[in-house]
């Protein structure tokens, strides 16, 4: 009687176990820096061009987006699981449009100079490319508490990102920096008003080449910076 040899069996290695899945303060900071909306993912750059002149107005701006996003992230999250696949475009169109409706209204009546200052840029945030995408791209996909704290994440680079640009332009282009004429703050400020800068201010960058210069000067910056980091990491 023969015997019959075992064949080996190899073993099927388990299952990489799932990476583990984002914290609340990951999602939260990766929109500030690691996914920023104007100098990394270079999204929304039609109120990064147009109303960015003023350090106020850009703060203003900021500021309504960072409301939009972060409720549109909340709306859009809470519906999720109610709204067809076939029509969650349309949807989310209506979510940001009445959003914006209802936004542009308080504006309109407790802040008329930002109003005017931002002009028809307020009723364009329905269509802003950095609210749209994150609606699609992280609130349909995620519970209500993440997708709020996405929204809010992105928004706040995304003011950032407009302050930094408004706060540039007004200050290199006219030498110094005006508070109290857009915002409704009570009391109107001038920095560094008496300093004599104006004298050394490059004017084009108050206006529309200005915002392609400085978007451009900066983005150079923030990229040259990213890069030395990346640099370093691999060395190590």
């Amino acid at each position: 009687m023969t015997e019959t040899k075992k064949i080996p069996v190899k073993k099927i290695p388990p299952k990489k176990v799932k990476e583990k899945e984002e914290s609340l303060m990951d999602i939260f900071t990766k929109g500030i820096w690691k996914e920023n909306g104007i100098f990394v993912m270079v999204l929304g750059m039609c109120p990064a061009l147009a109303v960015t002149a003023t350090f106020e107005g850009a703060f203003g701006m900021g500021i309504l987006v960072m409301i939009i996003l972060t409720l549109t992230n909340t709306s859009v999250s809470s519906i999720r699981k109610f709204v067809p696949s076939t029509v969650r475009i349309p949807a989310y169109v209506i979510i940001i449009a009445t959003e914006v409706t209802v936004l542009k209204m308080v504006v309109d009546a407790f802040a008329p100079s930002l109003a005017a200052e931002l002009g028809v840029f307020i009723a364009l945030i329905t269509v802003n490319c950095v609210v749209f995408g994150r609606a699609e791209a992280f609130a349909s996909k995620n519970k209500v508490f993440p997708s709020m704290l996405d929204g809010l994440g992105v928004a706040l680079g995304f003011g950032i990102s407009l302050s930094m640009i408004g706060f540039a332009r007004e200050f290199f282009g006219t030498g110094m920096i005006k508070f109290g004429q857009v915002l409704p703050l009570g009391f109107e400020y001038t920095l560094l008003g008496n300093a004599g800068l104006d004298k050394y201010a490059f004017s084009v960058l108050v206006q529309p080449p200005g915002a392609f210069l400085m978007i451009g000067f900066l983005l150079a910056i923030i990229t040259a910076i990213r890069q030395s980091k990346k640099t370093k990491g691999a060395k190590k």
